[in-house]
């Protein structure tokens, strides 16, 4: 496995693979690996030649008084994990290089950056943004693979790809979760045991949602009603939001349909958690 720092050692990596017509799996990550990512890599592997992976935590998409100087950073042992996954290269970019001086482009991502965690967020898909076309347009990547619980961001992606007409195909794989249903995090390891256990509460009315709807409901307000009780009844939480979405503008919407999305965003204790699910009717 290669570990690649520089931006032009890994471009004349990747132009070599690609005059020999291999095709490029790509996971961008800022490391801090878990399952969730490992289950993107071991798709990325079935499905091209090279896989990438990229670890780099990126300043532009953390807000004031957010966690960037104390962001988990595991580099070694995310190396390890890679390795034992058969990925061929690893990209991890040094900051000054990624954002040279006087770097001053943005990528604004319209109304679908106000929605959601946008809300609380102010300017961080805006540095989702920027980051990420930076590296389709470093990695050259034929697939890139994303997870679903970071579902605004796949939106965005998907929607700046489309835009800009960025010749990569997204791929979304579910949400990986533990047994008892917490969605896998870097952030997770913030948590206290107890706290891991307050947060199943995320899951347990998203889970509420969708019984909700299965059971014919599709009044939202009484949804997100039902969901904000259960989320009260853990001391630690404090909700951010609760919203039913329409899953391609991440507007709310009034009554669900099949597809459209319940997502929330909680903080247990100081952690701010992140989680959502698509609604299917029965």
């Amino acid at each position: 496995m290669h570990i690649i720092t520089s931006i032009r050692d890994i471009q004349g990596h990747i132009k070599k693979l690609k005059e020999n017509h291999a095709t490029i799996g790509f996971v961008p990550t800022m490391g801090a690996l878990h399952e969730g990512h490992l289950s993107l890599v071991r798709e990325a592997k079935r499905k091209n030649d090279t896989v990438v992976v990229s670890i780099f935590v990126n300043a532009l998409q953390f807000g004031e008084n957010e966690d960037f100087s104390h962001y988990p950073r595991t580099f070694e042992n995310d190396c390890k994990l890679l390795s034992q996954e058969g990925v061929d290269m690893v990209f991890h970019p040094d900051a000054a290089k990624m954002y040279s001086k006087g770097f001053c482009t943005s990528v604004i991502p319209g109304h679908l950056e106000n929605a959601l965690c946008g809300k609380s967020r102010p300017g961080h898909f805006r540095g989702v943004a920027v980051v990420v076309l930076k590296l389709f347009n470093i990695v050259k990547p034929d697939i890139a693979y994303f997870g679903q619980k970071d579902f605004q961001q796949t939106v965005i992606i998907k929607r700046v790809v489309s835009d800009l007409n960025v010749d990569v195909i997204i791929k979304i794989l579910p949400t990986m979760r533990d047994q008892n249903g917490l969605a896998l995090s870097s952030r997770n390891a913030y948590l206290s045991e107890v706290e891991k256990k307050d947060a199943l509460c995320l899951y347990k009315a998203l889970t509420k949602a969708q019984s909700m709807v299965q059971a014919g409901i599709q009044n939202t307000e009484n949804i997100v009603q039902e969901m904000e009780k259960i989320i009260h009844t853990t001391k630690s939480a404090t909700i951010d939001y609760i919203s039913i979405v329409s899953p391609e503008t991440l507007e709310e919407v009034p009554m669900a349909h099949s597809g459209d999305v319940a997502a929330l965003a909680v903080r247990i204790g100081k952690t701010r958690l992140i989680d959502n699910v698509i609604l299917l009717f029965s």
